[in-house]
């Protein structure tokens, strides 16, 4: 069975930065494209980043782009999330999740993604 797990949230101040890490169990990360979505209390989900398994683009929503990094560290079987200059916007919890593996391209849209961890606070406040 397929299983991701969110690690790595934890409260942090304005302008700080966290390392989440998302790591499978089951299967290799690195034939799966994998997207960081997140969700704050009372707003709707929102994908935040994520990356391809065919050619390992990445994409990134507006409100992340130059602060967020996602990358793969295929020998731990890890996608990381490295995210600085944190804003207390930024406050949610995080998920990660997997396409399907026929979809090698990874999107934004969260209604793609078939497997999801069970997320992991970031709290950014003063």
């Amino acid at each position: 069975q397929l299983q991701l797990v969110e690690s790595g949230g934890g409260l942090v101040q304005p302008g700080g930065s966290l390392r989440l890490s998302c790591a499978a169990s089951g299967f290799t990360l690195d034939y799966y494209a994998i997207g960081w979505f997140r969700q704050a209390p009372g707003k709707e989900r929102e994908g935040v980043s994520c990356i391809s398994s065919s050619d390992g683009s990445t994409y990134y929503a507006d409100s992340v782009k130059g602060r967020f990094t996602i990358s793969r560290d295929n020998a731990k079987n890890t996608v990381v999330l490295q995210m600085n200059s944190l804003k207390p916007e930024d406050t949610a919890v995080y998920y990660c999740a997997a396409r399907p593996r026929l979809f090698r391209q990874c999107v934004l849209y969260g209604g793609t993604y078939h497997n999801w961890g069970q997320g992991t606070q970031v709290t950014v406040s003063s």
